[in-house]
């Protein structure tokens, strides 16, 4: 039985706690707007946000994906650095997990939230291909983080990467996390409570 999620890791270092000066309220036009007025206010916002509105652009370099799962009642975790969160990076996982359990004759359980990801057509020839040597499980809706061992793993592999750092270029938080991950397997950072 295998407990899946993803995960997102910055190069930059992410507050966790701070102060900021509270947000100044909206102000409500005193006097009513025409409909021509609303249409034109709306197409500038439009057109401001048009330069910001791809997250691709905004995120390139900055973010490194990963998708992992651990098995139940040990520590160890099975994990690969994805470019997206799409059915096919997920269809690649679960061909180079199931390459690990292959010599097993057991069937593989894989746990998992109800993400579109999961649940995406594109899945069915893999599901179909390990018929009876493996299947998803879902989570429950809305069933929150502490049904999922492997959240509490993603905590402390945050911690041990980041830890209030940033990294000068993506290619370095690469190769910091592949350390995690591969000392992970060495000596585990986390002890997960079955």
């Amino acid at each position: 039985m295998l407990y899946e999620d993803e995960t997102i890791l910055w190069r930059f270092a992410l507050p966790r706690a701070g102060w900021w000066r509270t947000a100044q309220r909206a102000r409500l036009p005193t006097r009513p707007l025409s409909q021509s007025q609303i249409k034109r206010e709306e197409s500038l916002k439009r057109q401001a946000w048009l330069r910001y509105r791809s997250w691709s652009r905004i995120a390139s370099g900055v973010l490194l994906r990963v998708i992992g799962a651990v098995q139940y009642g040990t520590s160890k975790v099975f994990s690969k650095i994805v470019p997206h969160f799409d059915a096919q990076e997920l269809r690649q996982y679960i061909h180079q997990v199931m390459a690990t359990f292959q010599k097993t004759e057991k069937e593989v359980v894989m746990v998992v939230d109800r993400s579109g990801i999961h649940r995406a057509h594109k899945l069915d020839a893999t599901l179909d291909h390990y018929h009876d040597k493996f299947r998803f499980h879902f989570l429950p809706a809305h069933c929150g983080h502490h049904l999922n061992p492997i959240e509490g793993f993603w905590r402390v592999m945050k911690d041990t990467i980041g830890a209030g750092r940033c990294f000068g270029d993506l290619p370095q938080l690469y190769k910091r996390t592949r350390q995690v991950l591969m000392a992970h397997q060495e000596r585990p950072i986390y002890a997960f409570h079955w």
